[in-house]
């Protein structure tokens, strides 16, 4: 009764009797490769320290260190991913996903790999890492020795939710097997969410090809339309999606899928518009502007024209008489024709006749009462 108990505990501690920690079971690389190996893990584990153990047993095994080997722990989604780059042949051996616990044993899952010097790997796929957006799909090409017994699986620490015939679905996401293509399954899931992202599984037999899946949610591009009538901003948004793969481990990259967004082309021709209106504004400004100010030009000049006093011109005659000793001076004032208008308005009892006599070098003059015509006769006479 002890021996089977004691035999218990012993296989307990080599292979491990915990099943938090979920993985690949087998897995198979061509040489010079790399390879992504998700460790899925209960929350609880989420601040413990994860490594990856290489040895058939766990009690006998070897912890990581190489720097070909490299792990990085998504503590809010309880997955630490393994990668190992430049693969070799020494490098097929079993393997453990483990967590470290402090005063107790370790948690930890066991998977192998296989590394193929020659030839290609019993199973492999095209991009282990593959994106869409939100409601988009993707397509996956499983490579298999043996197309027979395909299956697509999903990864979760709850289980294995897998689809196995031409039509399935996961997790309510719907998912197509095509199979018409020798040594080639193709899967298609389509219709997917953003609750679809995680790590997924081409199986045929014991192999398995992990498969990391990302939904990202749609983007959305605010552009500016300019109104030639009011010149005020018109916000107009406009959604687009596109699938993106990539044959990276972690960065995302476009597939063939694609929905194309419009919000470039019409930023154009919003630019575009926008000029065209501003040089329309511009000249018809110049057209109003010139011939305005050549116009008050105009009207300042003859302003200034109109405000100069008309000249006269003056012309003074003299004549001698039958007595020599007595000058006559006839003086005749000239005027324009703005002041012979205004003289047409002067009543003619306005016009005053003025008289000169000079005696003994004595001037007498009499002024008249209105200056505006003016007749005069000059008589000098010396006794």
């Amino acid at each position: 009764m002890i021996f089977p108990f004691v035999s218990h505990l012993i296989l307990a501690g080599l292979m491990g009797i915990h099943s938090q920690i979920v993985t690949v079971s087998e897995v198979s690389v061509k040489a010079g490769g790399s390879i992504s190996i998700p460790c899925l893990y209960e929350l609880t584990y989420k601040n413990n320290v994860k490594y990856l153990c290489k040895g058939q047993f766990f009690l006998s095994c070897s912890v990581i260190t190489n720097e070909r080997f490299s792990i990085s722990d998504d503590t809010n989604k309880g997955i630490f991913t393994v990668t190992i780059n430049d693969l070799r042949d020494e490098d097929t051996s079993s393997y453990y996903c483990a967590v470290k616990i402090i005063k107790k044993f370790d948690v930890k899952e066991r998977f192998q790999l296989s590394v193929t010097t020659s030839g290609m790997p019993s199973l492999y796929v095209d991009q282990q890492e593959i994106s869409t957006f939100d409601r988009g799909s993707v397509t996956v090409r499983c490579h298999s020795e043996y197309a027979e017994g395909a299956q697509w699986c999903r990864l979760s620490i709850l289980g294995r939710p897998c689809a196995t015939g031409p039509t399935g679905s996961i997790d309510g996401t719907a998912v197509t097997i095509n199979s018409s293509v020798p040594n080639v399954f193709t899967v298609t899931m389509s219709k997917l969410r953003i609750e679809s992202s995680g790590w997924y599984l081409c199986v045929n037999g014991q192999s398995e090809m992990p498969v990391h899946v990302t939904v990202h949610e749609l983007p959305s591009t605010t552009s500016t339309t300019i109104s030639p009538t009011t010149a005020r901003p018109s916000p107009t948004t406009t959604q687009y999606s596109s699938l993106r793969t990539s044959a990276a481990p972690h960065p995302a990259h476009p597939t063939n899928s694609s929905i194309n967004g419009t919000g470039g082309e019409s930023l154009q021709e919003h630019k575009s518009s926008t000029k065209v209106t501003i040089l329309t504004t511009t000249l018809v400004l110049l057209l109003l502007v010139v011939p305005a100010a050549f116009f008050g030009w105009r009207m300042m000049m003859k302003r200034r024209n109109k405000n100069k006093p008309e000249g006269s011109a003056i012309t003074a005659g003299s004549q001698i008489g039958s007595d020599p000793d007595v000058h006559y001076t006839t003086i005749v004032h000239t005027q324009h024709a703005a002041a012979q208008q205004q003289q047409k308005d002067i009543p003619e009892e306005s016009v005053t006749y003025s008289t000169i006599v000079l005696k003994d070098s004595v001037r007498q003059m009499i002024e008249p009462v209105d200056g505006s015509v003016i007749y005069s006769t000059l008589h000098t006479k010396t006794e």
